[in-house]
């Protein structure tokens, strides 16, 4: 006796579809991180270590020569911005661990773009990691940030982008690995000289020249320098300590605006979504 084969009807790609299977993607970033109590405490430790205590031994040796304000100050928001690229870059991992679990093969047959889950990916990370920079960003008192509205708002505001940005940056290189130990290992090389040569732990003034050059080039120097401007911007200090301490990226003679600073952030975040996207497309 013939047996009849039974169809099945896959609903078909739709902008709708999309949109729904980014707010998914997204919704599950942030209860994975709400669920995950270790992993918002281990991301709080090295940045709160580095502005109380590494700020403050440091600012004992400086404290004479930039008068007028604490040292933990201007590392302040190198400490948002730390807090913003760990947690964003944990948070593009998870695209590493789904795909050791099978979760993420079962993401890719669905009848949505595969740019849909990178979009939401980066964007879950995004919330996630500005989530996480606000714990942070509530210590200002602490080390003489003033709780201005319009500061904070501005520092939200830079630091769901920043966040985005190195979100995106995690997912491209975590398209195509295939475990966990190798996506951390490269992350780790990643992340450590883009901190250190992002002005965030010592001034952009008066650097040697092979020095300067690095800290142009490097993407997270103009995150950092506009959180730093907007910072300053609210604080009483010398002209002469304001010049060393915040004085700006130059691209030779010119001193880089901050809305092209953030323009750039904006368009580099972009830039590696698409190749994110495009790494999507051609993985599993």
């Amino acid at each position: 006796m013939a047996t009849e084969a039974i169809g099945v009807r896959v609903p078909a790609r739709s902008a709708g579809h999309d949109l729904r299977a980014v707010k998914i993607v997204l919704h599950r970033e942030i209860l994975r991180f709400v669920n995950d109590r270790t992993r918002m405490v281990s991301s709080l430790v090295q940045p709160v270590l580095w502005l109380f205590v590494m700020g403050a031994g440091l600012g004992s040796l400086v404290r004479g020569s930039i008068p007028g304000i604490d040292f933990r100050t201007f590392m302040y928001p190198g400490m948002i911005s730390m807090t913003v690229i760990m947690t964003g870059m944990f948070s593009a991992g998870s695209i590493v661990w789904d795909r050791e679990f099978g979760f993420l093969r079962e993401m890719l047959v669905a009848p949505v773009s595969r740019g849909a889950i990178v979009v939401g990916k980066c964007l879950g990370g995004a919330l996630v990691a500005t989530a996480q920079g606000v714990i942070i960003l509530a210590m200002g008192g602490l080390v003489g940030v003033p709780y201005a509205p319009g500061l904070m708002v501005t520092l939200l505001a830079e630091m769901f982008l920043a966040a985005f940005t190195v979100t995106a940056f995690g997912v491209m290189l975590a398209a195509r690995m295939k475990n966990m130990q190798s996506f951390f290992g490269l992350m780790q090389m990643a992340i450590m000289p883009m901190m250190f040569l992002s002005g965030a732990m010592f001034p952009l003034a008066n650097l040697p020249s092979w020095l300067h050059v690095l800290t142009v080039v490097n993407p997270m120097t103009y995150a950092v320098d506009p959180m730093r401007q907007a910072v300053f911007s609210h604080l009483d200090v010398p002209p002469q300590v304001n010049a060393l301490l915040n004085p700006g990226v130059r691209w030779f003679d010119l001193q880089v605006p901050v809305p092209l600073e953030l323009g750039l952030v904006a368009a580099l975040g972009v830039l590696l979504m698409g190749v994110g996207i495009a790494q999507f497309r051609r993985a599993e």
